[in-house]
């Protein structure tokens, strides 16, 4: 990766996002050796402008900066690093330095999506997952079928925090069905977005 430390007079800006929220986290610098030390030890290191040296972020509070990915952008002279924060990112206690939540439970759909891809593709033994992948699509489909009916009886006859337990269930046991059929939670995000489109037609 060849950055362009010329323009910022040997710093590049180095934007900090969630790899699993995508929330935006902070913006720091940094320079050709803070660069070379957050590849080398996997923790997001900066250079300090006030300090005039580096500084590896959670250093003093040990809420480090795991990396998880490292972009440049086009003109290769900022930085994008996706990580896992463990724990609130801004000095004033915030989980972001432009004081929001750093979180975004909907995300987890797509995280438990890629749980269940990687069982069907290695089928590891005492899993439940692995349990209904081997049981065959008729018994999955049917297992969707008995969790659609639980969640109508909590809807009409139970209590909320039941309902939301049997919706899970529903829609972890959909997964399944539908990984076991080759297609992802995207799959019904796209076809969602579609329907949500000016101009779409039922078919």
């Amino acid at each position: 990766m060849k950055l362009d430390f010329d323009k910022m007079n040997g710093l590049v800006p180095a934007i900090i996002q969630d790899a699993d929220t995508a929330h935006v986290l902070m913006l720091g610098f940094m320079n050709k050796e803070a660069v070379d030390q957050t590849v080398e030890s996997g923790l997001v290191t900066f250079f300090s402008r006030t300090k005039n040296r580096l500084w590896t972020k959670g250093e003093e509070s040990g809420h480090f900066l795991h990396v998880v990915s490292i972009q440049a952008d086009c003109d290769c002279d900022t930085l994008l690093i996706k990580v896992h924060p463990a724990g609130p990112v801004c000095h004033t206690g915030n989980d972001t330095c432009w004081g929001e939540k750093n979180e975004e439970p909907v995300l987890f759909l797509k995280l438990l999506q890629d749980v269940i891809d990687q069982r069907h593709a290695q089928m590891p033994e005492n899993s439940y997952t692995t349990s209904l992948f081997e049981s065959g699509i008729n018994k999955i489909a049917q297992k969707v079928g008995e969790e659609a009916v639980e969640t109508l009886i909590e809807a009409t006859n139970g209590s909320s925090e039941r309902l939301v337990y049997e919706s899970a269930d529903l829609i972890y046991h959909l997964l399944v069905l539908l990984t076991s059929k080759g297609h992802r939670i995207e799959d019904l995000a796209r076809e969602l977005a579609e329907r949500h489109s000016v101009g779409w037609k039922k078919h």
